[in-house]
C-alpha cells in the first residue's frame, strides 16, 4: 500500500472508530482565533449599548456565533460524521428552549402591584398565588384586613 493511500485509510467506513487527525494550516487556526477575539470585542462593545428588549437576543446571537466557530473547527465537527453534528445541534436546540421558557418566566415576574411589590392577577387585581403575601412585604392595599380579619391600622 502506498503512503498516499495509507494516509487516507482512516476516512473509510471500515476504519470507523480509529483515531485520525485532520491537520489544518496554522494560519487557519490563527484566523479562527482572530475571529473569536474580534467577536469578544463585539460582545464587549454591544454590552455598552441599550437595545431594549433585544439585549438578550443580540448577546445570544454573538455567543452562538462564537460557540459555532469553536464547535466546527476546534472540536472538528466539520470533519466528523453528520450524526454527531446533529446531536450537538439538538443539544443547543433544547438549551435554547430552556432559555426561552426561563426568559418568559422572568419576564412575567415584572407584573406586580407597583405600590406594594406584591404579585397580582392582572385580570382581577387579586393577589396571585405563590408570591409574597401582603403580610410578608409589610403592607397591603388600603383597607385590607390583617390575619385576624380586622382592618389594618395605618
Amino acid at each position: 500500500m502506498s503512503t498516499k493511500q495509507h494516509a487516507h485509510a482512516g476516512h473509510h467506513k471500515d476504519q470507523a472508530g480509529r483515531v485520525h487527525a485532520h491537520v489544518a494550516p496554522v494560519a487557519f487556526y490563527c484566523a479562527i482565533f482572530a475571529a473569536l477575539i474580534a467577536l469578544t470585542f463585539i460582545t464587549v462593545a454591544v454590552s455598552n449599548f441599550d437595545f431594549g428588549d433585544a439585549n438578550i437576543i443580540v448577546a445570544m446571537v454573538v455567543a452562538t456565533i462564537k460557540a459555532s466557530l469553536v464547535a466546527a473547527f476546534f472540536m472538528h465537527l466539520t470533519h466528523d460524521r453528520v450524526f454527531h453534528t446533529l446531536i450537538f445541534l439538538a443539544s443547543f436546540l433544547f438549551l435554547a428552549l430552556f432559555f426561552l421558557l426561563t426568559y418568559d418566566d422572568v419576564g412575567r415576574r415584572g407584573e406586580i402591584d407597583e405600590d406594594y411589590g406584591v404579585p397580582v392577577l392582572p385580570s382581577t387585581g387579586a393577589y396571585a398565588p405563590g408570591g409574597l403575601t401582603p403580610h410578608e412585604v409589610g403592607g397591603g392595599p388600603p383597607g385590607a384586613k390583617n390575619d385576624h380579619g380586622e382592618h389594618k391600622q395605618e
